[in-house]
């Protein structure tokens, strides 16, 4: 019998993380069998938790806010590079006053628990997560995003952002570590897997199949990114998982070449040549230019012969993760940065993008849409005045009104619309976090909105299919693109009022009128056929 060869699969070398204490309570130690265990209460990780979420709602790690610094220090970024950069601190030192988080999409959480076999708890381990999820989500100002089926078809809001994804490990030590994440619709979106063969693992065709399939992740999920690619698994479930891991970076100490017994590597070279890759793409930071990607991460898997998984995904500018453990000592989370000011540099914004257009919304439609006509697509503009809000479900409900003969309201022929759902509004703010979701979970509506006289005037975030270019070209609509991740901001400084005007009952799917000031948004599709992301596209 040849001799037991168990090596790590993930042999982490280090953890630099700074920590920042939270309390002692509910922590002790006891002896058993001779050895000295750490006791950990319910109430310590149910602490852990809500601390965890909170923070990582409202702040960002300095490594995130400085390569936002970087873009706009390097002489090589487009000036479109430069106002998306300049409006994500912003937004980020706004969110880090603890009312108003980053995104609006506060995301669902995910918990990863590795748990030492010297801790013991006194209780469901799970369930105290969950409660810290429930306190977090309720008592701040988040968002519930979570739908649960009551058939197969019919669904209803949990109400309180639960339930959360936790997964617990049981591993050596004597200390209980852990990764929180918030993960937003948008990202969570953009995670692909894709079952290749060893045809694959040569530098050619790798290259050739990466480069295709990061150009179809598009801007909808908040660019610039962390971009994580995983090759290799021994299952598909494995390789989808890594990727999630790489993309907030709890992978990084990983050794940097493999060996005989399929241990995970990163390689940092291959890493360098993508993030090149995706900087020569032009998509840039939402609106072209060379900072699609902050990083990127690669790592590479065993896997059984047969089957050679490719895994792709991104954490976006909310990048929203964060470390916690719990030992004899006390309970600690990761020290996020809680001064991202020091990172925004005293510039001129209104120089950050060249010109800039004013739209009056107030105007009628035909009017704006006859202003807009003389602009070319990738034209930053800046929004004043009323707007309404809809998004799937509303979508799906005037849809119904006009299969039955009834029209679109008028409010929706009068008005731009603009996709999005806000987060729960903040004591003596007109909104809470408000920023663009994903325009093209609307796109199947477009050009039937637009023969009804509506949607002439769209507003969301990351690009559209060809189908929404052609109903603009027939009909003469336009879609602007609004700056995904900045949703703090945009509450702040430039919605003036919400009100809600129809279906009430869906909660922040409802049908919404707003008043705004300034807003940043950018011409994408225009009435004449033109994509400003098509010639990204190939």
């Amino acid at each position: 019998m040849s001799d037991f060869a168990y090596h790590e699969l993930f042999p982490l070398s280090h953890d630099d993380t700074p920590y920042r204490k939270i309390t002692s309570d509910g922590v002790g130690t006891a002896s058993f069998n001779g050895q000295t265990v750490v006791t950990v209460a319910p109430e310590a990780i149910t602490r852990l938790t809500k601390e965890a979420i909170k923070d990582t709602s409202h702040l960002l790690r300095p490594a995130h806010l400085q390569q936002l610094r970087n873009i706009l220090d390097d002489a090589g970024s487009s000036p479109n590079d430069r106002f998306v950069a300049y409006d994500l601190l912003k937004n980020a030192c706004i969110a880090s006053g603890g009312v108003l988080p980053m995104c609006q999409d506060t995301g669902t959480a995910i918990v990863m628990g590795k748990k030492g076999q010297k801790v013991w708890t006194g209780g469901n381990d799970e369930a105290a997560i969950s409660r810290g999820v429930q306190e977090a989500y309720t008592e701040l100002n988040l968002r519930y995003s979570q739908s649960a089926p009551l058939d197969m078809y019919e669904e209803v809001n949990t109400g309180t952002n639960l339930p959360a994804q936790i997964d617990l490990f049981a591993t050596e030590g004597d200390a209980y570590k852990f990764m929180f994440m918030a993960k937003g619709g948008g990202s969570a979106n953009k995670t692909f897997l894709y079952q290749q063969t060893k045809a694959l693992l040569n530098p050619k065709s790798l290259l050739s199949f990466l480069d295709a399939q990061i150009r179809t992740l598009g801007t909808s999920a908040c660019p610039p990114y962390h971009l994580a690619i995983v090759i290799g698994g021994l299952s598909a479930e494995m390789c989808l998982k890594t990727v999630k891991l790489a993309s907030a970076k709890y992978l990084d100490s990983l050794p940097t070449s493999g060996n005989k017994y399929g241990q995970a590597f990163r390689d940092v070279e291959l890493e360098q040549i993508v993030l090149k890759m995706t900087q020569d793409m032009g998509i840039g930071a939402q609106f072209g230019g060379k900072y699609f990607c902050h990083d990127v991460r690669v790592i590479r898997l065993p896997r059984h012969g047969a089957s050679c998984p490719v895994a792709i995904g991104v954490s976006c500018s909310a990048d929203r993760q964060i470390l916690g453990k719990i030992t004899k000592d006390g309970v600690y989370v990761e020290a996020m940065e809680a001064d991202p000011a020091k990172y925004l540099p005293d510039v001129d914004a209104s120089k950050l993008a060249g010109e800039v257009v004013k739209i009056d919304l107030g105007r009628p439609m035909d009017e704006i849409r006859k202003t807009l006509s003389q602009y070319p697509v990738k034209t930053r503009v800046s929004l004043s005045g009323p707007m309404i809000v809809a998004r799937d479900i509303a979508h799906a409900k005037l849809k119904e009104r006009l299969d039955r003969g009834e029209g679109l309201p008028d409010y929706f022929k009068q008005m731009g619309v603009y996709y999005a759902g806000p987060a729960k509004t903040p004591s003596n703010f007109a909104s809470g976090s408000f920023g663009p979701t994903t325009a093209g979970r609307m796109d199947s509506y477009v050009d039937q909105f637009q023969a009804a006289g509506g949607s002439m005037l769209m507003i969301a975030k990351g690009n559209r299919s060809k189908a929404v270019t052609d109903a603009c070209k027939k009909h003469g609509g336009f879609y602007l693109g609004s700056i995904g991740g900045a949703a703090a901001r945009l509450a702040q400084d430039c919605i003036k009022k919400v009100e809600v005007i129809e279906y009430p009952e869906l909660g922040m799917e409802a049908i919404w009128r707003i008043e705004v000031v300034d807003f940043p948004a950018f011409i994408v599709v225009d009435d004449k056929g033109n994509d400003f992301f098509a010639e990204f596209a190939h």
